[in-house]
């Protein structure tokens, strides 16, 4: 493990914090901890974590307006969002305000390694890839942006690995599984509603009209389509 990755956890339970902690360091994560909102958006400014793990209800602010203080100044940083709501709708608003994945409790620690694990390749294997356009919208990785008609909106970790691998499959069917291999991998066991969920997000960011895709097509009883 290097020695630099460090994660920044916030959570205001004392007792679940305290064996987070205990389990990440053991995993050797450098761990910092914050327990309010104001905290976690300082400390995510002032300890440059590698990853942020970000509990939805906290006593000051709720997590969607953490995330998306953070993002104000760090587009780059993987948010992990911890939630007790397993509500499509919830999960979605999370992804929005910025996250970049989602565990709901109750979880195994498990998985949130694995996905902890997960970001942290994202993170270092996007880092040298060329901006690409689809239709006319351009994505650049490295800024993980996408920009269309001017607008210019932020991409998560695993949304600019979805279109990097739509892009390099386009024309062709892309199935779920292969998607969640390829981008998740099997040690995180995601579902099929994962993929679902990201494709409806970066198609608000995508198409003009999202309800209408014209790039990224649903191939029933299989996966998706990247139409460029």
């Amino acid at each position: 493990m290097d020695a630099e990755q460090s994660i920044l956890l916030v959570e205001d339970d004392p007792a679940l914090a305290l064996g987070l902690v205990d389990a990440l360091e053991f995993e050797g994560f450098k761990v910092h901890h914050a327990q309010t909102g104001k905290d976690a958006v300082s400390l995510g400014r002032s300890a440059s974590p590698s990853v942020i793990i970000l509990d939805l209800m906290l006593p000051d602010m709720n997590g969607y307006q953490v995330c998306e203080q953070i993002r104000l100044t760090d587009r780059h940083v993987p948010i992990l969002m911890l939630t007790a709501r397993s509500q499509e709708a919830d999960k979605i608003r999370g992804l929005d305000s910025g996250a970049d994945d989602y565990v709901t409790k109750p979880f195994s620690l498990g998985e949130l390694v694995a996905r902890i694990r997960a970001l942290l390749r994202r993170a270092g294997r996007g880092a040298s890839t060329a901006p690409f356009r689809i239709g006319d919208a351009e994505i650049d990785p490295v800024k993980q942006v996408i920009v269309r008609d001017g607008d210019e909106q932020q991409l998560g970790f695993y949304e600019v690995e979805l279109l990097k691998l739509l892009v390099a499959r386009a024309g062709e069917p892309v199935s779920r599984d292969e998607i969640l291999d390829a981008i998740w991998g099997l040690e995180a066991s995601p579902t099929n509603r994962t993929v679902d969920n990201f494709i409806v997000k970066l198609r608000k960011k995508l198409e003009p009209q999202p309800d209408k895709p014209r790039h990224i097509l649903t191939v029933y009883g299989v996966g998706y389509k990247l139409v460029v």
